[in-house]
């Protein structure tokens, strides 16, 4: 069976593309992606310019800005990759919008900082005639979009039951020290969005957290728990747990990422290869119907990190030669980006939010 497990790409590649930070997530992921698709970035800025220098001289990007202002004045660039902290994204994008250079963005999740920060850059773009699309990547690993495939073409029937089971300890980034954050706005993000990829929107959300013991900042979104429940009887549950027992401490661990959706007339198993050694593992699937004898277990060699980067910037690209909306485009990424606020909303109430509670 054919699972369309590569993302679609455009026919025109040479659309020119300037990058916006040079960390790990450029350098090991979005650059590294876009050279095997054959994608064209042709200048680039950071905070640092040494770091720029660095990641261009590594990926042979022509030119390097020594400021975002002085490359959101280049008038050459057309699509704009933004890969900045969240707290730094809204003014970048505002700031494209003003000079009206650019003919498409992609932009990190978090869209915002909230919800209402996300609503205010996608009115920006659309003012300004810009194409925003949002980089939710976990849409593109392979095993994720197998999964779309047997749902669509009705492998496994009608879906009864999902889950999400992240046992895993992902390296924080210095801004969440600042800004409070651990797992909803930066991993549970990814499942969230995941479920509306698989199953559309859900009606409402009931989710409680509590902090990890491992992280030291203040925060309160650690470990979270998660259910979405749907007008048809779905329901899908979620668990991020970033402690995953005293796997740095000593003890044997046991990590990973691993999802199943159970439908009326098959079941389907996935595990992400994300939280392996190394990060480039690819991720599995196994699924079966009724009247199989045995799970079927394809495998391929791609995974999510780095090659679904080229998916989240190919939609884009694919959106602005078509004039079609990206298939992950701004306006849908709102529907994710409520559903986060309502995780946190439900987490404070300790009671289930309906999603039109955030986005009324």
């Amino acid at each position: 069976m054919e699972l369309n497990i590569h993302p679609p790409l455009p026919q025109k590649k040479d659309f020119r593309i300037g990058i916006l930070g040079s960390g790990f997530i450029v350098s090991d992921c979005h650059l590294v992606s876009y050279r095997k698709a054959g994608f064209n970035p042709v200048t680039i800025a950071s905070r640092s310019r040494e770091n720029a220098a660095k990641v261009a001289t590594r990926h042979s990007i022509p030119k390097i800005h020594d400021s975002y202002e002085q490359l959101l004045d280049d008038k050459t660039i057309e699509v704009l990759d933004i890969a900045v902290p969240p707290n730094a994204q809204l003014a970048l994008i505002k700031a494209a919008c003003a000079r009206k250079t650019v003919k498409g963005i992609l932009a990190q999740k978090p869209l915002g900082m909230n919800y209402a920060e996300a609503v205010e850059a996608v009115h920006c773009c659309e003012q300004a005639g810009i194409t925003l699309a949002v980089n939710q990547n976990m849409r593109y690993d392979q095993s994720v979009r197998a999964a779309k495939t047997l749902l669509t073409n009705g492998t496994i029937g009608a879906p009864v039951l999902a889950t999400i089971d992240m046992r895993g300890i992902p390296h924080w980034m210095p801004w969440q020290a600042e800004l409070g954050w651990v797992t909803l706005r930066v991993m549970s993000i990814h499942h969230l969005d995941c479920f509306r990829y698989w199953f559309g929107d859900p009606e409402e959300i009931y989710c409680s957290t509590r902090p990890d013991p491992r992280t030291p900042f203040p925060h309160t979104d650690g470990i979270c728990t998660y259910i979405l429940e749907y007008k048809s009887g779905l329901r899908c549950v979620g668990i991020d747990d970033t402690w995953t027992g005293p796997a740095k401490e000593g003890c044997p661990g046991d990590i990973g990422i691993r999802w199943r959706i159970e439908g009326l007339n098959g079941l389907a198993i996935g595990d992400l290869g994300w939280c392996k050694d190394p990060y480039t593992s690819a991720s599995s699937i196994r699924y079966a119907a009724k009247g199989d004898k045995q799970f079927h277990e394809p495998k391929w060699s791609e995974s999510w990190f780095p090659d679904a980067f080229a998916g989240t910037m190919g939609q884009l690209l694919i959106a602005l030669e078509t004039g079609a909306e990206p298939a992950i485009g701004g306006r849908d990424n709102l529907k994710t980006m409520a559903l986060v606020d309502a995780a946190y909303l439900s987490a404070e109430k300790k009671s289930s939010v309906k999603i039109s509670e955030i986005t009324a």
